[in-house]
């Protein structure tokens, strides 16, 4: 890759990697599903007059992303958070997209996996169950359910994943444009939701209540995390090859562990460790099992 593209690919892993870090510090004060709808909403209402809808996709693949990502993916991550998963191994445990990626294509669009992808997956696997057996134990430790939480937003993400494919299908399409739009659809529900959750007295103290940190979160959030970093990466995907781009988001949960070590004190336990060794481990041979192979032969 060119400089210039690697340092972004760079920055996109950073900013991806603090991710986790910024949605603990919002979650101290806002609520998950209002929190998450305040993201979408800086994210889309500011740009519906500069940012036309992209061409190539229908609403209804609009809506339907827009709706598994936000309200699915995030919606559960934020609770997951909210609930006591670290941020650090959030970031890890997210990363299992990956295969319920690879599940889901098979099944539904006829993509065999290739051996080392299984070999890979059943690596992983076992890293996530070292990772699941720490519930409750310790300061490092996280609810049973903050984790079955992240684990469903994992499966969340794998399904966009799945809606940006159908979406290329049809042609290709601006990367801004696609998230700007699709970030419109799960403001109304993720409202529906605070209001429900938290009742609306609660929504309205939450938000008479929101500083400058509260805003600096929702920015990052929004403007960095979603409009910044999904542009440049996409755009990285459409001028390089999957194989030289996909390996990179490996970066991402190392941040993501250390930026939570160094902000907010975690310190996962040994299994812990163990665990996140077997999911990047897992990911390595995922993304890197086929030219393994070919090289031994």
């Amino acid at each position: 890759m060119r400089q210039a593209d690697w340092i972004n690919a760079l920055v996109v892993i950073v900013i991806w990697g603090l991710n986790f870090v910024v949605m603990k510090w919002g979650l101290d004060t806002i609520s998950p599903m209002l929190l998450c709808a305040l993201r979408f909403m800086a994210a889309s209402l500011p740009f519906l007059l500069f940012v036309r809808p992209p061409k190539s996709v229908s609403w209804g693949l609009l809506a339907a992303y827009g709706l598994v990502q936000g309200v699915g993916q995030f919606g559960l991550l934020f609770t997951a958070m909210r609930l006591g998963m670290p941020a650090g191994m959030a970031s890890v445990v997210l990363q299992t997209q990956a295969f319920i990626t690879m599940l889901l294509a098979a099944a539904l669009l006829a993509e065999k996996p290739q051996r080392w992808q299984w070999l890979g997956l059943f690596v992983a696997l076992a890293g996530l169950m070292l990772i699941g057996a720490t519930h409750g134990s310790g300061a490092a430790g996280m609810s049973l359910t903050a984790f079955i939480c992240t684990l469903g937003a994992a499966g969340m993400w794998a399904g966009s994943n799945l809606l940006t494919r159908l979406a290329a299908k049809n042609g290709p399409y601006e990367p801004v444009s696609f998230i700007v739009w699709s970030s419109l659809f799960p403001i109304l529900p993720l409202l529906l939701l605070s209001a429900w959750l938290d009742g609306t007295d609660s929504m309205q103290q939450q938000l008479l209540a929101l500083g400058w940190r509260e805003m600096g979160v929702i920015a990052y959030l929004a403007l960095l995390s979603t409009l910044l970093g999904y542009g440049l990466w996409t755009r990285l995907l459409q001028r390089y090859a999957a194989s030289t781009v996909a390996p990179l988001s490996l970066l991402v949960p190392v941040i993501g562990l250390l930026s939570a070590m160094l902000l907010l004190g975690e310190l996962p336990s040994w299994l812990q460790w163990l665990g996140t060794l077997g999911v990047l481990l897992g990911m390595v041979v995922n993304q890197f099992g086929g030219k393994w192979g070919r090289s031994g032969r």
